[in-house]
């Protein structure tokens, strides 16, 4: 009798198991991956660091890195190339099909070379010239200005400038939909503005009180939603046709960039406190914060490979002497790149 009740027993729970599996087969719902350091590649000096940029076409990474944009191969992670004689950059957009990119310094975008990395000439911008994206709808560079507020909008084609957007407040990071809308962060007024990338004007403003000091700013295309990462520890989620506060939800602090794999239905964080904050992404507006990934102090931006997965960070040794300083220092010459995979 007994051995019988346990024979019952072990097939309810098997029946159990499986249909547990099978509901979560018939959900398309997967577990998410885990992260961790695969690889550190040192960069040394120049010892400032800005924006990275992941080209999934020939698989190639450029880190914003003080005088020059350093370029690796990101697969094996070894340097490849620079495009120098840059002063201070800070973003960086690769214009597709055109063989060219663009580094914004020192009040101008750059344009250089995809493949020799030699510069191809400066186009001026307003001052502090930060983030910069390419348009996929209107094959457009957008430079976003902090301390001139507004967006510098420059033709590839001609390596010129067709226009000037004020925004009335200091733009951070941006994120495009490829049918037409750029996205920005307003640092200072905590909002996000939506610009016609064809007309060339604001078609609207969206307050987003709950994030202070909003960074970092991610898009899922497909489902419509902007991500901002906000330095009080929150990621907001916000409807990309309406404005609406979709979600919030805890990230690490210090954040600065913002990315979203499409792949893997995740939204990362890099922090500067030295954690990368995970967002799984399942099902219509459903968001779980997941367990966050160490990485190291000051890695705060980030670029992702879209194929595999795998994200970048940069960051260098802090100076223990300066720990408590109201801005970290790092060791001269400490330059690193974190090269993470999924497992």
């Amino acid at each position: 009798m007994m051995a019988h009740d346990a024979a019952r027993r072990f097939r309810v729970c098997l029946f159990a198991a499986v249909s547990l599996l099978a509901a979560g087969a018939a959900s398309g719902e997967t577990a998410a991956p885990g992260y961790q350091i695969s690889q550190t590649v040192p960069l040394g000096a120049p010892d400032k660091w800005d924006y990275l940029q992941f080209d999934p076409v020939s698989h190639r990474l450029f880190v914003a890195h003080g005088s020059e944009v350093t370029v690796l191969d990101g697969r094996s992670g070894g340097i490849v190339g620079r495009v120098e004689g840059l002063a201070g950059v800070h973003g960086i957009a690769l214009v597709p099909g055109s063989g060219r990119g663009y580094a914004t310094n020192d009040g101008r975008a750059t344009a250089f070379d995809l493949d020799g990395l030699g510069r191809l000439g400066d186009v001026p911008t307003n001052s502090g010239a930060d983030a910069v994206i390419a348009d996929t709808a209107t094959n457009r560079v957008f430079v976003m200005n902090g301390k001139g507020r507004d967006i510098t909008v420059i033709d590839p084609e001609r390596n010129t400038v067709l226009a000037t957007v004020a925004l009335g407040g200091k733009p951070e990071f941006a994120a495009i939909d490829g049918k037409g809308a750029l996205f920005v962060n307003i640092e200072d007024t905590a909002e996000v503005v939506r610009v016609d990338t064809v007309g060339l004007k604001i078609t609207a403003r969206w307050p987003i009180p709950r994030c202070r000091s909003p960074h970092g700013l991610a898009i899922d295309a497909a489902g419509r939603r902007l991500f901002a990462g906000c330095v009080n520890a929150r990621l907001l989620v916000v409807d990309a046709d309406t404005g609406r506060e979709v979600a919030v939800l805890p990230i690490g602090r210090g954040s600065d960039a913002v990315v979203f794999d499409a792949k893997r239905r995740i939204v990362f964080s890099s922090n500067g406190d030295g954690t990368l904050s995970r967002i799984a992404v399942s099902g219509a507006d459903t968001y779980t914060a997941l367990p966050p990934v160490p990485t190291a102090v000051g890695a705060r931006t980030m670029a992702l490979d879209p194929e595999t997965g795998r994200l970048f960070l940069v960051t260098a040794e802090p100076d223990a002497d300066e720990s408590a300083a109201p801005r970290r220092k790092f060791v001269p010459g400490t330059v690193k790149l974190l090269v993470l995979d999924p497992q």
